[in-house]
């Protein structure tokens, strides 16, 4: 992969490898968490998930759609993405305890990994054979990444800041927001 694809690639796997360490720490407390912990937990990914596919939405996939010949797998993306929106949405209508809440985070989890794979295998290799303007769309996924983080009071920080290799959060639990 080409150093200007690989930057975004990198940024964006960045937030693939968060959301699938904090879907195996909700697996995790889904075997012996407090719902409060579940509930929190579920939050934080649901408000990562949202930023991550706005991102993507409106600057890789907008540059691919202009760049490729053949939209469909990136149509297929973006199915998945509205797949993903709808189980984000049922979560947030949802409490920890509530009868289907951890099957449904298990459900999001399940159908953001295969998309995640599909991303990563599928679509991300496809960039270097197209002419985008990959200065600025690093720039303006940088920037709005950084945004969307700020509006919604994540910490802006990769996974290599944990001294311990591991990453995990530490912000206090917010009260129930909607997404969309």
């Amino acid at each position: 992969m080409g150093r200007q694809a690989s930057e975004i690639v990198d940024i964006l796997s960045e937030d693939h490898d968060r959301l699938l360490v904090l879907f195996a720490a909700f697996e995790r407390l889904r075997q012996g968490g407090s719902e409060d912990a579940r509930q929190t937990l579920a939050e934080i990914a649901c408000t990562e998930i949202v930023i991550h596919l706005q991102v993507e939405e409106e600057h890789l996939y907008a540059a691919l759609a202009d760049a490729m010949d053949d939209l469909f797998l990136l149509e297929q993306a973006e199915v998945e993405h509205g797949v993903v929106r709808r189980l984000v949405a049922g979560m947030e209508s949802m409490q920890a305890g509530d009868r289907l809440y951890d099957a449904t985070f298990a459900v999001l989890a399940a159908t953001l990994t295969a998309h995640i794979e599909m991303e990563q295998t599928r679509l991300f290799p496809l960039m270097d054979g197209l002419d985008l303007p990959f200065d600025s769309l690093t720039q303006d996924i940088r920037m709005r990444r950084h945004e969307l983080r700020s509006e919604f009071g994540m910490p802006d920080t990769s996974l290599d800041d944990e001294e311990d290799g591991s990453y995990r959060y530490h912000v206090a639990r917010r009260p129930h927001y909607r997404h969309h």
